[in-house]
């Protein structure tokens, strides 16, 4: 009996020593083998590294007026590895945040991660009624949900930014460099249930660079309730202007409506978002005629007294061109020819004066078929004709058979109030810090050629020409309308027209160059009639705001 006590005494003993010799032996694997990774796992689950996400900069409009700026928000994510009851969690935290409690669930049982997003950019108060609940391996920092403040205002000018403040569109992807600062990043410490209990290191985030424009948020806010009108009124399609101070190429309103609010960017129609200013193309029709005019008068070829004996229509190769309204055989000059948007009188100047190679040359050195390089993304440079057949030299003096952009369009006419120097137009005056670059500048005609063209641009709204209706009381006014039908596949599409007028005031000493052009207006499509009264309207209230004194006395009525 004792012999076999003893027998299982000993193994017992033997199993012990096995036991612990195998103990050990993990020990030691443990310690050696095993030691880097478990001492990673451990460091991962009481040390997490948080973004530090960098203020994006302010885009201020040229009076100080923030345009879009950052507006904070709460970003709430989780540690799936510390959520003690998902389910539970998942119901209270999608209830303050107003979520659906399945997409926070997902984010609460996401495997092979310590970190998942619940909401990003949180409103700040529900964010911080969620972290007074304390739920077990729920963390939140930090961050902006970019704003604009003025809503609809300029909105297809300032684009937007997406979740990440990164620019999508507009001038917060133009300057998205300069905007977007450096991530910071810091390293904190926590508790068994996740809590942070210290923060071990930090790297603070830089934030990015304030843009002030040239944009004056009052003038633009005009030029758009103008413009809404002008839609409404003729059942237009849509409607563009522009403002520019012709001495800097300064843009100090660029509208199109309809519009958009921005902080609803993700909702509203990829049609209201575009910047027709820049992108779009359009045929210009009569207000194209100053290239063919000025071309002549600069070549001395032509004088403003020059006359010529114009029939109603004429014939040039296989098309018919006659002018917009019905008349016998009168003997124009070239001033009257401007001024009444006479087709025949540009056709015959054309045709007998400057020929294909002549105006091709004006039409290349007033810059059309080429951008103007507007700091604005997706410029359009334009259409040119590819080739040239007999009739061309029929319908490109007049506007038809060319395709302009609306800031093209502009910025020749401010060259023209500028005697006759272009000026690359710009809607960034300065960044923050950076250094500001002049704007380009190119002569296009010369100084007294430019003063005579100017000269009648002014008959054409002052001598009962076909910008009557952009008159306004105490300012003299040059401009010029533009009527043009609008191609399709296969030839002009009858009933569509897109109307202009560009003016510049005041023509004596010239502030401001205002084009407004309306697209597919209807009851009628005259640029005299549909454009030029917005013209008038726009340009009235710019030049009270601006404080411009008037030119002209103006009578008493009676």
């Amino acid at each position: 009996m004792t012999r076999i006590v003893n027998s299982r005494i000993r193994l017992l003993l033997a199993s012990i020593l096995v036991v612990f010799g195998g103990l050990l032996a993990r020990e030691a694997w443990i310690a050696t083998v095993k030691a880097a990774p478990l001492a990673a796992m451990a460091q991962a689950q009481t040390k997490a590294t948080v973004p530090l996400p960098a203020a994006r900069g302010t885009i201020f409009d040229a009076v100080g007026t923030p345009l879009a700026l950052g507006e904070q928000a709460t970003t709430v994510y989780v540690d799936p590895s510390a959520v003690a009851h998902p389910r539970t969690e998942a119901k209270v935290a999608a209830r303050i945040l107003g979520l659906k409690r399945a997409a926070v669930l997902r984010a609460l049982t996401t495997t092979g991660t310590h970190f998942a997003y619940v909401e990003r950019k949180a409103p700040a108060d529900k964010a911080s009624l969620l972290a007074k609940r304390n739920l077990p391996g729920f963390h939140f920092y930090g961050e902006e949900r970019r704003t604009y403040p003025q809503g609809s205002v300029a909105a297809q000018v300032l684009g937007y930014a997406g979740v990440d403040n990164n620019g999508l569109a507009g001038l917060e992807l133009e300057l998205n460099t300069q905007l977007t600062g450096a991530l910071g990043k810091e390293t904190i410490v926590r508790d068994p249930f996740g809590r942070a209990i210290d923060v071990q290191s930090n790297v603070p985030a830089r934030p990015g660079k304030d843009v002030f424009l040239t944009i004056d948020h009052r003038i633009q806010a005009n030029a758009e309730q103008v413009l809404r009108a002008t839609v409404a009124k003729w059942h237009a399609k849509d409607a563009t202007a522009i403002v520019i101070d012709p001495h800097t190429g300064a843009v100090l309103a660029m509208a199109t409506e309809p519009g958009y609010n921005a902080n609803n960017f993700p909702s509203a129609k990829t049609a209201l978002e575009t910047n027709h200013a820049v992108s779009d193309v359009f045929e210009p029709g009569s207000v194209f005629k100053v290239v063919t005019i000025g071309g002549a008068l600069a070549e001395h070829l032509v004088t403003p007294q020059t006359a010529f004996t114009l029939p109603y229509s004429i014939h040039v190769a296989d098309r018919v061109v006659h002018d917009a309204e019905i008349r016998p055989t009168e003997r124009m000059t070239v001033a009257q020819i401007l001024q009444r948007s006479s087709n025949v009188g540009a056709v015959t100047i054309a045709e007998t004066k400057l020929g294909e190679k002549g105006l091709k040359d004006w039409i290349h050195r007033f810059g059309f078929g080429e951008p103007t390089g507007i700091d604005f993304p997706g410029e359009s440079q334009g259409l040119l004709p590819s080739y040239w057949s007999g009739s061309t030299i029929g319908n490109v003096p007049i506007g038809q058979g060319v395709s302009v952009t609306a800031i093209q369009l502009a910025s020749v006419y401010a060259a023209i109030a500028n005697h006759g120097l272009w000026i690359q137009p710009h809607l960034v005056d300065h960044v923050q810090g950076d250094r500001t670059t002049a704007p380009k500048t190119r002569r296009i005609l010369p100084r007294a050629v430019d003063k005579e063209l100017l000269t009648m641009l002014k008959g054409v709204v002052s001598d009962a020409g076909t910008g009557a209706a952009a008159e306004l009381p105490g300012y003299s006014v040059a401009g010029k309308t533009g009527t043009a039908q609008k191609p399709g596949p296969s030839g002009y599409m009858p009933g569509r027209y897109v109307a202009t007028f560009v003016g510049i005031v005041p023509e004596r000493s010239p502030r401001l160059i205002v084009l407004v052009t309306v697209d597919e207006p209807r009851g009628a499509y005259y640029g005299g009639v549909v454009a030029a009264p917005a013209f008038a309207q726009i340009a009235g209230f710019d030049l009270q705001y601006l404080e411009v004194p008037p030119d002209l006395t103006v009578k008493p009525a009676g």
